[in-house]
């Protein structure tokens, strides 16, 4: 299991960072955990607006406060957002579950609760990604797909991305293992260093938020990464 280190935030806010990420100085990096003292028993959209405003503290602490924040959709496909030039503000691209820039200074964003948000980064271009890989996303090979797509746009070599998975649902509180499948997708495409939390959301209800677990009704955590130089 990887050593990972959490600092508090307002409101308790946790911001959990991953160690061989932490060491990469090119990029700013984060994963928003469980809030408490927030009524998440709604609907998707109306739990993201009551999140809003401590994930955006969040971004503020991590040094991304004043950068536009990119997400994905999330549809559970396996279409990637290429942003390969610079913006300004804040969007998100319909039908997308994993996004991919080489622009400095973009925030990108995934919301998971049990899923999987796959961090990939390129020292060297550099260049970075950022997933969201469930059971569905998984079967259709995602973060294969995103990485072929970092090596066709950015010249990125597989052998040289680090990739680090977050904490999602693991067996025996879900059917399937996906974060093995994902390590292995990470294998087959030429990738050598794959790191993984092994850490199931389902069992620490006190830090993750669980699609499963709690029925639906739940919140979710913010995966954050982009590149500051």
């Amino acid at each position: 299991m990887d050593e990972r280190q959490c600092a508090l935030g307002s409101e308790r806010s946790r911001i959990e960072h991953f160690a061989v990420l932490d060491a990469i100085r090119a990029i700013r990096h984060g994963f928003i955990e469980r809030i408490p003292d927030i009524d998440v028993s709604h609907e998707k959209g109306e739990v993201l607006k009551r999140l809003e405003a401590v994930h955006r503290e969040a971004r503020r602490e991590l040094g991304m406060g004043d950068w536009p924040l990119l997400t994905a959709q999330q549809v559970h496909g396996s279409k990637i957002a290429v942003v390969d030039h610079p913006l300004s503000s804040e969007k998100e691209f319909a039908g997308c579950d994993g996004l991919i820039t080489n622009q400095k200074k973009i925030a990108l964003g995934v919301h998971v609760a049990d899923c999987c948000a796959v961090y990939i980064v390129d020292p060297k271009t550099p260049a970075v990604g950022l997933i969201h890989s469930g059971k569905k996303g998984t079967e259709l090979a995602i973060v294969s797909k995103a990485i072929q797509e970092m090596r066709e746009r950015f010249r990125s070599d597989p052998a040289e991305l680090i990739v680090q998975l977050s904490p999602c649902i693991r067996p025996p509180h879900y059917e399937i293992d996906f974060a093995s499948n994902i390590i292995e997708q990470c294998r087959g495409e030429g990738v050598k260093q794959i790191h993984d939390t092994g850490v199931c959301t389902a069992c620490d209800l006190d830090h993750y938020y669980s699609y499963r677990a709690e029925k639906g009704k739940t919140g979710r955590m913010l995966a954050l990464l982009g590149l500051d130089c």
